[in-house]
């Protein structure tokens, strides 16, 4: 039985659930930090995982522990803002074989309200955080339409929500992610294409521990202890909590879902104040 093209589970075969045995996915800025974490779960949940990043060795790095530990993964070297190179590395990775999901995560970060983003501040981020994310739809959603549909994730922000200080352009960019989202997942519901969106809080990646280092040296444990308790849960998320949110919305239990953006952020959207 199917509902508008999408299969319906049945509940009585639950044993294998958030599995993705006999799938392909394509994650970028797969190499480091939540995409690392994505292809880590998505690889012991059985997928074949591609991962793209802007740092060649980071990926053959993030590849060979997959391998290591029995799963399967493959690293390719790309800049999701350049279109031709975008298309040229799914075109490799299409001729191997269906991909079944897209995760768009690879980003920058910037800082700065209007006035101090310059136009090459502005046009760097919009280049990687929007275009980079249009550049991997637009060559992928052709090869899920000819091979029976697919499931596309984005990464998004609460600062796409909710006025954070000091983020005029990077704000922008997941904002247009969640709106980039609504529309690619109205247009493609007739050919089984499913898109959703994830907004973390604050996650404690190595970007972060970067950030204090260089902005707050000798008082990082201090101000590691103020951003987590921005929170109200206490702390900031764990990269492997993403993951798991993105390993279901990815699965097929998720199936009845699209359109969609999930916060992931201890409460920050709702239990402030």
């Amino acid at each position: 039985m199917e509902e508008r093209g999408f299969a319906l589970i049945n509940p009585e075969n639950t044993a294998n659930e958030f599995r993705l045995d006999g799938k392909a996915a394509v994650i970028t800025g797969g190499a480091s930090g939540i995409g690392r974490a994505i292809a880590n779960r998505f690889a012991m949940s059985g997928a074949c995982v591609h991962i793209l990043d802007s740092g060649g060795r980071e990926a053959e790095s993030a590849a060979k522990e997959i391998a290591e530990t029995g799963g399967k993964a493959q690293a390719y070297e790309c800049d999701v803002s350049q279109q031709l190179k975008v298309n040229a590395v799914l075109q490799r990775i299409f001729g191997q074989g269906r991909v079944h999901i897209l995760v768009d995560n690879a980003g920058i970060a910037h800082i700065g309200k209007l006035e101090n983003t310059t136009e090459e501040d502005f046009d760097k981020v919009f280049q990687v955080n929007v275009k980079g994310f249009y550049n991997c739809m637009l060559s992928t959603v052709e090869h899920m339409k000819a091979n029976g549909g697919g499931v596309i994730l984005n990464l998004a922000s609460i600062a796409a929500w909710i006025g954070l200080a000091d983020r005029f352009a990077y704000s922008m960019s997941k904002g247009a992610v969640i709106a980039m989202t609504n529309s690619v997942a109205r247009d493609y519901l007739a050919d089984k294409i499913r898109c959703n969106s994830i907004s973390p809080a604050r996650v404690h990646t190595p970007f972060v521990d970067g950030y204090l280092r260089k902005n707050y040296p000798g008082r990082e444990q201090e101000m590691f202890e103020k951003l987590s308790r921005t929170q109200p849960i206490g702390r900031m998320a764990e990269p492997h909590e993403v993951a798991s949110l993105a390993l279901f919305l990815c699965s097929d239990e998720a199936g009845f879902i699209t359109g969609a953006d999930y916060a992931i952020d201890g409460g920050f959207l709702n239990l402030r104040g």
